[in-house]
């Protein structure tokens, strides 16, 4: 998701898409006081997921996430894992807003009609496409990026009964269990024949490793996920948000993950012109492999000999996430031009995931 730039007085709205404003103010200042009063309430705009409000209240201002509206992919969208893992690394090396309470899906009179959560917001500027460029200098585009790569190295640093995530997942059979499951998501999203990504599942299946490590992981690690302090003379990631596909497992995915974001505008000219990210070598952003680098140096160990199978199923991931857009887009269940070019970048995706495949000896 890509949060607006929203540091000015909301607009007041009494009935949102999702969040029926009024009713919630209501059972606010009930169930919470010590937040203080609603007095303004606008949804923030981008992304293809989870659904952000910004709410002004009389004490601050507070970010509202719930799941989005329509088609859902299984086991994704779950709101009280995305709240417990940012409130247990909130006083971590880690960017996380404080969180204030979750509510269950069960609950009465929220005006919410699914489970939700409400957490800080965080100043920063989102980063969310080459537009924030215009206020980096070279020097600092490559700052960041190193930071990128830092700032996950020290989430996977954090041992998970550190911070009470010990139960948070199943890492033993992680690479094993992602190729099946997002093999059986690729089958629950079929819309179409999309022979790359079905050869790309088949040769991940049947070839998973065992895993190198295991960590806390984000899942969706990438700038576009991050607020950025742009305001020191280092740029610094001041909060990490979307946790949504948090759970234990191979640290080494979530570094593919952001590589495959990291390179989008280089796989394909579909993917460059689809897919909007911050990320322009020529605007000073350091090239992938330093990123790696970074990441590396900081978790002091070296890069494995098949980290391109770890390219491959992030590819694999998602390129099936971009076909359940895709899905949910000619269900009916989204509109917009952001989800009618989400289809197109499926193939060239997992083309790029066959490619790293084949690099492997």
């Amino acid at each position: 998701m890509q949060h607006e730039d929203i540091r000015r007085s909301p607009t007041t709205l009494k009935s949102l898409p999702g969040l029926e404003t009024d009713r919630f103010a209501r059972w606010l200042e009930s169930a919470h006081p010590e937040l203080g009063a609603v007095v303004g309430a606008k949804r923030l705009t981008g992304g293809h997921s989870n659904l952000s409000y910004l709410l002004d209240t009389e004490t601050g201002q507070y970010v509202l996430r719930r799941p989005p509206l329509g088609h859902v992919m299984a086991t994704a969208h779950d709101m009280q894992r995305e709240f417990r893992v940012q409130a247990a690394l909130h006083d971590t090396s880690v960017p996380v807003p404080r969180m204030h309470f979750h509510e269950p899906a069960d609950s009465a009179g929220t005006g919410v009609d699914t489970e939700f959560y409400v957490m800080d917001f965080v100043e920063g500027t989102p980063f969310g496409d080459k537009s924030v460029n215009a206020g980096l200098t070279a020097a600092a585009a490559h700052s960041l990026s190193l930071e990128t790569g830092r700032v996950l190295a020290r989430l996977h640093s954090i041992r998970p009964d550190a911070v009470g995530l010990a139960d948070f997942g199943r890492p033993s059979g992680f690479l094993a269990r992602q190729a099946k499951r997002w093999n059986l998501q690729r089958e629950a999203s079929r819309s179409r024949e999309i022979p790359n990504t079905e050869r790309l599942g088949e040769l991940l299946g049947s070839t998973a490793p065992e895993d190198s490590d295991s960590a806390i992981l984000h899942g969706d690690y990438k700038l576009n996920n991050a607020l950025v302090d742009t305001t020191a003379p280092i740029p610094r990631i001041a909060g990490l948000l979307d946790w949504e596909m948090s759970a234990l497992g191979d640290p080494l995915t979530d570094l593919a993950v952001l590589g495959v974001y990291w390179r989008m505008a280089e796989i394909h000219p579909t993917t460059a012109e689809a897919f909007a990210t911050p990320v322009d070598i020529a605007a000073g952003y350091a090239s992938f492999d330093e990123v790696s680098a970074a990441y590396f140096d900081e978790r002091g160990i070296a890069e494995p000999e098949n980290m391109p199978w770890y390219h491959a199923l992030a590819a694999f991931k998602i390129a099936v996430i971009t076909e359940s857009l895709h899905y949910r887009f000619v269900t009916g269940k989204a509109v917009g031009d952001d989800f009618a070019r989400m289809g197109a970048m499926t193939e060239p995706i997992a083309a790029e995931g066959l490619r790293q495949f084949e690099t492997l000896n």
